[in-house]
């Protein structure tokens, strides 16, 4: 009987180091690990002789960047999702991809089972879980943190420190912490407690809106049927022009959320969250849909977003539903395009002109001066009488529900 191949999602963090010798001693297995590569920012060559310092037979490095900006990221922009109205979803929408990937390779390295190192308590056990039940129903899912005795990250040393493995853990950054090209979020430790404000030198990032320049800074950033495409007139790639408006609004002290969340297993979380492009691209992506966009599909997609971000948040982005959402934004998309002008300053993202040739609005109406043949005064009364009929109805009828009560309570004798 062949030995039992097991893929790994591997990071190089505590979870995932102590995870290999735990497989192999419980399961007497095989472990290949997979390390994905979505912008954290790390070097991740380095992972290839951890790993095999642990016991993995071999180590997956996939650079998933440019999918991960162009498929993920991009339509969700276009969604205007936003979870909770604050939370951009920057590790929410970064988990499918990472679980179809290992899928791919699992079947490429004929392992049975996935295993990954996710808490009981969060939300990435289920993207994960529901993605790789999208692409292969029949694949074992090992999730240790639901097997094992260790309760705790003082466990987990202790764990790894009887069998001689070193650690990469620092005390001076306690956080659990998740990167990738769109955000940076911090959890854990002091941020477990909602009154405690986030500790001065948590950002990593993004610059703090006090120590931001005194001077505001102007960007324009020109979309194409709601895809950023360019930076104060330079277009470039997809990862490049992300990586930029990171670099941007970061030194501006733009993009931080200090958010308490709803889980989807059913708890409140507290998060802070680092995304500065992301919120940069969004403002910019939000002015231009105010001046491309009718009205009833404006208001109707807002409606849309919210569906969509709880979707995505909930991990289910390979479902039928989110693929019909996203084939509804495309379609309201395809006349946003143009050049959003935004000004940085100390946090804030202002607007500053806006540009498109599919722009829907014509000064020559809105104007307050004169409208010449294009609008009359005059249409105003009647679009009001109508408007304001049902109110008008309900008046009516309320006044006769009173004078026929009032008639009601009048004796017999004094209607004579």
């Amino acid at each position: 009987m062949s030995k039992l191949r097991v893929l790994l999602a591997y990071s190089g963090g505590l979870d995932t180091t102590v995870i290999i010798p735990w497989l192999k001693e419980n399961y007497d297995c095989d472990v290949v690990c997979v390390a994905a590569d979505v912008g954290q920012g790390e070097e991740l060559e380095p992972l290839h002789e951890k790993a095999a310092k642990t016991g993995a037979e071999k180590l997956y490095i996939e650079d998933l960047r440019k999918e991960f900006v162009e498929d993920f990221i991009w339509p969700t922009l276009k969604a205007g999702a936003v979870y909770e109205n604050k939370y951009l979803l920057g590790t929410s929408f970064a988990r499918p991809l990472i679980a179809k990937r290992l899928v791919e390779i699992a079947h490429q390295e004929n392992c049975t089972a996935i295993c990954h190192g996710c808490t009981g308590k969060g939300n990435d056990q289920v993207r994960f879980e529901v993605t790789i039940k999208a692409f292969d129903p029949h694949m074992k899912i090992i999730a240790p943190w639901r097997e094992w005795d260790l309760k705790s990250r003082e466990d987990e040393i202790a764990y790894a420190e009887a069998r001689g493995i070193p650690l990469p853990i620092s005390k001076k950054r306690p956080y659990s912490m998740d990167r990738n090209l769109w955000h940076l979020s911090h959890e854990g430790c002091d941020l477990e407690f909602p009154e405690n404000p986030p500790p001065e030198d948590l950002l990593l990032l993004t610059m703090s809106p006090e120590k931001a320049p005194d001077k505001p800074e102007i960007v324009s950033i020109m979309y194409e049927k709601g895809i950023p495409v360019a930076i104060n007139g330079e277009k470039m790639d997809a990862v490049a022009l992300l990586t930029k408006a990171n670099e941007i609004a970061a030194r501006n002290g733009v993009g931080i959320t200090d958010l308490v969340e709803n889980r989807l297993v059913g708890m409140k979380s507290r998060g802070v969250y680092e995304t500065p492009g992301g919120t940069l691209l969004y403002a910019g992506h939000q002015n231009l849909e105010e001046i491309t966009l009718d009205k009833e599909t404006q208001h109707f997609k807002q409606h849309v977003a919210l569906k969509f971000a709880e979707l995505v948040y909930n991990g289910l982005w390979y479902t039928p539903l989110r693929e019909a959402i996203s084939a509804f934004v495309d379609s309201t998309q395809q006349q946003v395009t143009g050049t959003a002008t935004l000004k940085l300053y100390k946090g804030n993202v202002f607007a500053h002109g806006v540009h498109s040739p599919y722009s829907l609005y014509m000064e020559s109406i809105a104007t307050f001066g004169d409208s010449k043949d294009l609008y009359s005064h005059m249409d105003s009364a009647g679009f009001i009488n109508l408007f304001g009929l049902p109110v008008k109805v309900g008046a009516l009828a309320k006044e006769i529900r009173q004078s026929q009560h009032i008639e009601a309570e009048v004796p017999d004798h004094k209607r004579d």
